[in-house]
């Protein structure tokens, strides 16, 4: 479905950001939208309530998270070694398999209701894969497509040199998404040789620091991210204060 006027998408910026803090947050905005979509079920279009699209930007400390797809045994590390690497761990509710979140990736869980953009997710999830190319293109990094795979590689052409820069992995409901994707900026890689990333045994990791040579300012690969993201979502986005969402966080 789509609609006539553009989508609005308020984008909070939650800095570092404990992940078990993070995901509720998400569940609550989830059910809240979900919530809205069964009452309007009962009310004329002119009383229906709006339901709002938002853009959640982050980094956490050092964490795994394991899809509902995914092997456990995909975790290379036993308890006692996720806290020598001061990193925790959690099975979570989206799409894919295992991966790594920690400080200097840049975090982007969209909160959208699809029936305002377009209600297909294969066209979703490309899109974010776009958008996270167009991203990557203004440091003349050159973001791919890789066939069989989500995400975003560098070198998919070639087998022996395929490499992921980004990773997704989304959950969705009556047109409703959360989790999204997590793109290398300054990532340390070494935390990735402690799990079979995304379940594939036979290809590398990269990041944008690496691919440069230098480390990258995070402000300007978000700012970067929002302006891809509204070209390719055709919405216009807002930068929005904390306050207004529904943080349950000490």
């Amino acid at each position: 479905m789509f609609q006539l006027t553009m989508p609005e998408v308020a984008v909070y910026d939650l800095g570092r950001m404990d992940y078990k803090a993070c995901w509720d947050l998400q569940e609550r905005l989830f059910a809240e939208k979900l919530q809205l979509k069964t009452a309007n079920r009962n009310l004329e279009t002119h009383e229906q309530h709006v339901i709002k699209n938002q853009l959640l930007m982050v980094e956490h400390p050092h964490v795994y998270t394991l899809g509902k797809s995914g092997k456990a045994d995909n975790l290379l590390l036993n308890e006692q070694q996720l806290a020598e690497v001061d990193a925790t761990y959690y099975h979570i509710n989206r799409g894919g398999d295992i991966t790594y979140h920690g400080p200097g990736q840049l975090v982007v869980y969209p909160m959208l209701d699809l029936e305002q953009f377009r209600t297909d997710i294969h066209w979703y999830m490309r899109s974010l894969e776009e958008v996270v190319i167009e991203t990557l293109a203004q440091w003349g990094i050159q973001g791919q497509r890789y066939p069989g795979y989500t995400g975003v590689w560098l070198d998919a052409d070639n087998d022996s040199k395929a490499r992921k820069i980004c990773a997704m992995g989304v959950r969705t409901s009556r047109w409703v998404t959360m989790h999204g994707i997590a793109l290398n900026v300054n990532t340390d890689l070494s935390y990735f040789t402690h799990i079979v990333p995304c379940g594939i045994d036979d290809k590398a990791v990269a990041s944008m620091q690496h691919e440069k040579g230098e480390q990258l300012l995070m402000e300007q690969v978000k700012t970067r991210f929002m302006e891809a993201f509204g070209r390719v979502f055709d919405c216009s986005l807002r930068k929005a204060d904390q306050q207004s969402l529904p943080l349950a966080i000490s």
